[in-house]
């Protein structure tokens, strides 16, 4: 019986492509406050629905705490937006929080942090990445490929541990986290998903979608480099949701952050 079941999960974890590993739970994952985007077109991320019309964003990063390692997903607009709001065409950025006084309110440093994984290289996601020089960055290679290349300002400084991942990968060998290789919305798009004893499963789903509307009706948001890419990363997550019966959240949707914990409150 054990052995028909154990069949059965392989075949499962095949289906939705993902790594045929221990289903392991982290112990606790903390929403971060890592800004706010007052955007004046909502259409930019959905094109042809309301048009000119201005919506709130937020931008959240996740810190997980996995025995005596940490790993934080994302680090979202610089620190320095607190001090001095971003305005763009696109729209204002600001943050009420830097993230290294949240890190501090809890206790870790950044040298703690022995992993930082970033969704995407868009300013939102990677503003602080260089707080973290000694953490491993994981990245998609396609990803860090896009964002170096010749003539581009690089997002971050790229003298650092670096690990370039070219599909999926189970961060610490026990199915508790996963990094999901899901482009389109940029060539190296990812997201994560993982595994909390209490909570049980979670998407965190990057830029894969920037608001539930929009992964309602699977739209693609205007400056995707791949529409294509985007609509078979949007099954693959679907898939993977339905499998692990994992809810979905969604890092620009602000109803969504606004109804969760944030830290130093956690999920576990």
């Amino acid at each position: 019986m054990r052995a028909k079941a154990l069949l059965l999960g392989l075949m499962l974890a095949a289906a939705a492509g993902l790594p045929a590993a221990a289903q392991g739970t982290i112990d606790r994952l903390y929403v971060m406050d890592c800004g706010h985007n007052a955007a004046t077109d909502q259409s930019r991320w959905s094109p042809g629905v309301n048009v000119g019309k201005p919506i709130e964003l937020s931008d959240n990063c996740y810190l997980i705490r996995h025995g005596t390692d940490w790993m934080l997903w994302d680090t979202g607009y610089p620190d320095a937006v607190a001090e001095k709001p971003l305005t763009s065409p696109i729209g204002t950025a600001t943050r009420a929080k830097t993230l290294a006084a949240q890190l501090a309110e809890l206790g870790v440093k950044p040298a703690d942090i022995r992993y930082v994984a970033v969704s995407h290289t868009h300013g939102d996601h990677v503003g602080n990445v260089d707080m973290f020089p000694t953490s491993t960055l994981l990245i998609q290679k396609p990803e860090f490929d896009w964002a170096f290349a010749a003539g581009k300002t690089p997002p971050f400084k790229a003298d650092r541990p670096i690990r370039k991942l070219e599909g999926d990968l189970d961060v610490f060998g026990d199915g508790s986290v996963t990094i999901l290789s899901t482009p389109g919305h940029t060539p190296g798009h990812e997201s994560l998903l993982v595994h909390l004893p209490k909570t049980g499963w979670v998407v965190l789903s990057g830029d894969a979608a920037h608001f539930k509307d929009n992964w309602d009706n699977k739209r693609v948001a205007s400056m995707n480099t791949s529409a294509e890419q985007t609509l078979a990363s949007y099954k693959k997550l679907a898939d993977v949701m339905a499998q692990k019966k994992a809810a979905l959240w969604i890092n620009h949707d602000l109803p969504q952050s606004q109804g969760q914990k944030h830290a130093p409150q956690f999920y576990d």
